[in-house]
């Protein structure tokens, strides 16, 4: 198998040179070219056409957030951004995974091997991911298909090759000059009673007058002939009506199976089933996304860098309230932070439940991430605490390097407990870890998410709160997926109730919690 090209682009030589020195150590993948700023990248990958790149977030003259739609614009592949610690590079990269990067990691330190260990060991993981996503993708397109073509042939069976129905065509063309130019509408025995003043008229003036003759109610023949002349008529109109028939209803259903992933043919097909929640619910959305995007520019809706009370976290308009019976838990890695924005945009500020989230992220990052979700959803978005008491309205991202749980509190309220444990399936925070929490909590109504993610974090989880009764169970499909690992698990322990593409998760989410 032929490595994979790779482009390099990062401002520095010295990290240049370091990032392609770890790269090549796998020999999956080859350095077919360095950047050292994003007007030179976007340039690259145009001459190039690599299969991989890995940008720095932070780089003069163009930096890697104004580069990185140029790309996909131009070139559509997985784009894999190295950014800083820095609060600029946090924001940015965040920014850069909404915008369609593949994902993200720490640029490593210098000064320290086994960091650059630990950084070289999660990089090519996720570039082989990347490319493993990139190869699904593929596959499921071709097979996609060949389901098309196959239906298309089963639709039309009789079709023959260009070549033989010209054939066929031509020797039917001069067979038919051969014979009488005259065909009766009647059957044979019923045309050899036809007066022979009516033998020369043509096919339609016939077809009329013997129309007209049933409806008068008389006959030349005694009434002999009218019988079977209009009897073979009304099965030769009724299957061509009913072929009309048919061909609109199977071009209707064959519409609906190529837009399946169309959001709006999502929300029509939901408005048939629950014409009274879903569209109404799918007008609010909208309207609460658009009336949240001027928050990006305004400075009182990003929650405040130094730790808050959840009073104090948002003017968001909405009900936020202790005393509530729902709850929504949510799980995602790899993709996820443009799987939450799409979510998170599409749920009313009045929500009745809280929602947890857990995204696979590093520290730091993740206060980053709900500062970004806060500008851009109707929620309150926040970085969960220790001891926080959940609200409805609000939605809580569990803060990276922490394992997330949710306990009872007193008055009959559920707070966040945060302990820096052992990593579970290999990550701090974990899906299973929030999920396991949900467990002893009976009273409440739970509602589980899986959003795109690799690997298996979060399924095992759902499978036992499933056959504990939690039967609204939700995962991101194939089709919308970046990766599509976490879902995919839960679906094959059987314990997902709902397999909906990205977009219409939130709508039917509000509708089954509303």
């Amino acid at each position: 198998m032929c490595a994979y090209r790779v482009l390099v682009v990062d401002d520095s030589a010295f990290m240049r040179k370091i990032i392609t020195d770890l790269i090549v150590r796998d020999e999956s993948f080859n350095i077919v070219g360095t950047a050292a700023n994003g007007r030179e990248a976007v340039e690259k990958v145009k001459e190039l056409q690599p299969d991989l790149v890995t940008m720095d977030v932070e780089m003069p003259e163009m930096n890697g957030l104004e580069a990185l739609p140029l790309i996909m614009a131009a070139h559509p592949l997985p784009v894999i951004m190295l950014s800083g610690i820095n609060e600029q590079g946090m924001k940015e990269t965040i920014m850069a995974l909404e915008a369609g990067a593949f994902d993200f990691i720490r640029k490593p330190s210098i000064a320290h091997a086994q960091d650059i260990e630990q950084v070289s060991k999660a990089l090519l993981e996720q570039m082989h991911t990347a490319m493993q996503a990139v190869r699904s993708r593929l596959e499921r397109k071709e097979a996609n298909e060949r389901k098309a073509a196959m239906e298309q042939a089963k639709k039309t069976p009789m079709e023959k090759p260009p070549g033989q129905a010209a054939a066929e065509k031509r020797a039917g063309s001069q067979a038919s000059a051969d014979k009488p130019p005259v065909v009766p509408l009647a059957p044979p025995p019923a045309a050899s009673a036809q007066p022979k003043k009516d033998a020369g008229k043509s096919v339609p003036t016939a077809a009329k007058q013997e129309t007209k003759k049933q409806l008068s109610g008389t006959s030349a023949t005694g009434g002999r002939i009218d019988k079977p002349a209009v009897q073979p008529r009304k099965p030769v109109q009724a299957p061509h009506v009913q072929k009309k028939e048919d061909l609109s209803m199977s071009t209707g259903i064959t519409s609906g199976q190529l837009k399946s992933s169309d959001p709006a043919a999502g929300k029509s097909i939901q408005g048939k089933d629950k014409a009274g929640l879903v569209k109404p619910e799918s007008r609010k959305t909208v309207t609460s996304s658009a009336s949240s995007a001027p928050a990006a520019t305004t400075p009182p809706v990003t929650a405040p860098t130094a730790p808050a009370a959840p009073q104090g976290l948002s003017l968001k308009k909405g009900v936020h309230t202790s005393s509530f019976r729902k709850l929504v838990a949510v799980g995602c890695s790899t993709g996820g932070p443009r799987a939450l924005k799409t979510l998170l945009e599409r749920i009313p500020g009045d929500f009745p439940a809280p929602i947890v989230i857990v995204q696979h992220m590093p520290p730091n990052f993740t206060r980053s991430l709900a500062q970004r979700l806060n500008t851009l959803s109707p929620l309150r978005v926040v970085e969960a605490e220790q001891g926080m008491t959940l609200e409805t309205g609000t939605a809580y991202i569990a803060p990276g390097g922490y394992q997330l749980r949710i306990v009872p509190g007193a008055g009959g309220k559920y707070t966040v407990s945060l302990k820096m444990e052992e990593a579970r399936n290999g990550h701090r925070p974990s899906v299973d870890t929030m999920f396991e929490s949900l467990l002893s909590l009976t009273a409440l109504e739970r509602h589980l998410v899986l959003l795109t993610g690799m690997g298996s974090d979060g399924a095992k989880m759902m499978k036992k709160l499933y056959d504990a009764g939690v039967q609204s169970t939700f995962a991101e499909n194939e089709e919308t997926c970046v990766v599509y690992g976490m879902p995919r698990s839960a679906v094959e322990l059987k314990c997902v109730r709902h397999l909906l593409p990205m977009q219409e998760i939130a709508p039917k989410l509000v509708q089954v919690v509303k």
